[in-house]
């Protein structure tokens, strides 16, 4: 959050059930070649020759690639806007059906768990379920964390 910008969301904001869009991303040959040849320079992300020889049929991006786009989003839409205190990790990620070029995926945030810290008077945890379906409607990620933010000043 830039100085002097009052944040919108603290934890107690996190309501348990919440499901909300973070937005949609088009994922194309060229972006995942440039993300795979950087961060998993792996033959079926960045050679569309060999990936058709692959277990895939073809050019797929890598899971780590919409794994970061998810995280962009989610600073976009909701961390960046809060009182946010970073995360003690995800303890899942699971990549259901492959990305290829083309595909738009949509990604949300459903809010699993709230919960005060015990040490941290100041901080609240949210644990998150972020998925991403693709234009068809199929689920090809979802992630499951935790998010720490700053309770509201009484």
């Amino acid at each position: 959050m830039d100085a002097g910008t009052q944040p919108e969301l603290w934890w107690e904001d996190f309501k348990v059930g919440e499901i909300a869009e973070m937005g949609r991303y088009t994922f194309t040959e060229a972006d995942i070649v440039a993300f795979a040849r950087r961060y998993d320079p792996q033959a079926l992300h960045t050679d569309p020759a060999a990936a058709q020889d692959s277990f895939y049929g073809g050019l797929i991006a890598s899971g780590w690639h919409t794994c970061a786009i998810g995280m962009r989003l989610m600073c976009e839409t909701y961390i960046n806007r809060a009182v946010s205190m970073g995360s003690p990790g995800v303890d899942n990620i699971r990549w259901l059906k492959p990305v290829r070029p083309g595909d738009t995926l949509t990604y949300r945030r459903h809010v699993l768990e709230t919960r005060a810290s015990r040490s941290r008077p100041e901080a609240g945890l949210v644990k998150s379920r972020w998925d991403a379906l693709n234009q068809d409607g199929e689920l090809v990620l979802t992630m499951e964390g935790w998010g720490m933010f700053g309770r509201r000043p009484k």
